[in-house]
């Protein structure tokens, strides 16, 4: 079966299947095996960059406890997920959510294949608890030096229930109903950064501005060399991200880490030119942010679109991301890292891109979404931004506001004066 699909150009599936989908029993296969294991230790290690990446950025008093908002995940959510959240992702689904056939990792094998795939039943749960285990911390980028660390676990254990779970499912899940309809997303432009950018957005709204920022006190990052290494990090990352997200190794893998380094380098120089027409100089902090948003805006697109669509697509997410971040301040919400300009924008440009640049050439599934028209296609992908966006906001607020009535969720002034450092945690960052 392996051979004939590849013969056809479809020997891979574009969407990660659930399990006990009724497809054909496949053969592992060692070289897809080896190459799933790497990419899911790339994607991994996506979490301590993000957490340089972030923790460079804030107020030297708060640079460990923003840097543990990334690192705590990596225990949460690698214990929610085999628990609970992937059966709800990926298990047998009647359109909205998963059932609970796997509930605690029953039933999913280390050496039988998963359905439509060449890769053991649980790489494939590996591979996408790394997906859950970095989204949410992309959220703490926007609630960085105000929210309480408790509160903070509180909301993104339930998040990544309530949130990631289902969009999960809509939209990677072969039953869920977004992936019917025939909604583009090759790596998480809709699942990762529109639902996290969504959710950023609505948790700034519900905590506050930093009082920092009401007292015009000065807000400068502590350490951008961290900043920048954490970038690097992730733009390796992002390699087993995007094109592990083929799931073999195949041309489609290769498609997908030639895009992402494309999109990658154009996003950082459109980002750089934006700054130099706005400002009148580059900065290291803007080459660093414009890479990630080309990284964020070729996510769903990666297995879908020609190399000269990629640079596009970048080039466009660099220099739309720099300018959205700007909006924080003309309608006066908080978000500290700027994750609403970045992954927020930059994963609804890219959704959308997804359908306007898709090519019928680069991918069977891209042919067949098109197979109904390039509009048709555009406005479902403008119908799943809609519904993920306004879904994750609503949900991200509503959890806010709960879990304020049976813990506090805001740090005090005394403890934001302090630094989260030592007032939540009692260390600091730098004992120098």
């Amino acid at each position: 079966m392996r051979k004939f699909l590849s013969s056809l150009g479809i020997g891979l599936i574009t969407f990660p299947p659930a399990y006990a989908q009724g497809g054909p029993a496949a053969t592992v296969d060692k070289a897809d095996t080896a190459w799933m294991i790497v990419a899911s230790a790339l994607v991994l290690l996506m979490t301590p960059g993000l957490a340089l990446f972030y923790g460079g950025m804030v107020r030297r008093q708060n640079v460990l406890s923003t840097m543990l908002h990334s690192l705590v995940l990596m225990g949460t959510v690698t214990v929610l997920w085999v628990l609970v959240g992937y059966t709800l992702a990926f298990g047998p689904s009647k359109g909205w959510i998963g059932g609970l056939d796997f509930l605690g990792g029953s039933g999913v094998s280390v050496k039988d294949a998963q359905s439509g795939l060449a890769i053991p039943q649980a790489l494939f749960m590996l591979y996408q608890m790394m997906f859950a285990i970095i989204t949410p911390g992309l959220i703490s980028g926007a609630i960085a030096e105000r929210m309480r660390f408790g509160a903070y676990v509180a909301f993104t254990s339930l998040w990544l229930l309530i949130v990631y779970v289902p969009v999960a499912c809509w939209v990677w899940n072969a039953d869920g109903w977004l992936f019917k309809m025939g909604t583009l997303d090759f790596a998480g432009g809709t699942v990762v950064h529109l639902a996290s950018g969504a959710s950023a957005l609505a948790c700034c709204i519900a905590l506050g501005r930093r009082r920092a920022l009401e007292h015009r006190e000065p807000i400068l990052p502590n350490n951008l060399t961290l900043t920048l290494l954490g970038a690097g990090l992730l733009w390796f990352g992002w390699i087993g991200f995007n094109a592990g997200s083929a799931y073999a190794v195949n041309d489609l893998a290769v498609r997908a880490f030639l895009t992402t380094q494309l999109a990658a380098g154009a996003g950082l120089l459109g980002w750089l030119v934006v700054e130099r027409v706005r400002f009148g100089k580059p900065t290291a902090l803007g080459a660093a942010s414009g890479l990630v948003a080309g990284l964020v805006g070729i996510t769903p697109a990666a297995g879908f679109v020609e190399p000269g669509a990629a640079l596009l697509i970048g080039l466009l997410a660099g220099g739309v991301c720099a300018l959205a971040v700007s909006l924080k301040t003309r309608f006066g919400f908080d978000d500290s890292l700027d994750v609403v300009g970045v992954h927020g924008a930059g994963g609804a440009l890219g959704a959308i891109l997804t359908g306007v640049l898709a090519s019928a050439s680069a991918n069977p599934a891209g042919a067949t979404a098109l197979e109904g028209g390039r509009m048709s296609l555009v406005l479902k992908q403008a119908l799943a931004v809609g519904v993920v966006g306004v879904f994750a906001f609503t949900a991200s607020y509503l959890l806010t506001k709960i879990i304020a009535k049976f813990t506090p969720v805001r740090a005090s002034e005394e403890e934001e004066a302090i630094g989260l450092d030592l007032s939540l945690h009692g260390e600091s960052g730098y004992n120098l």
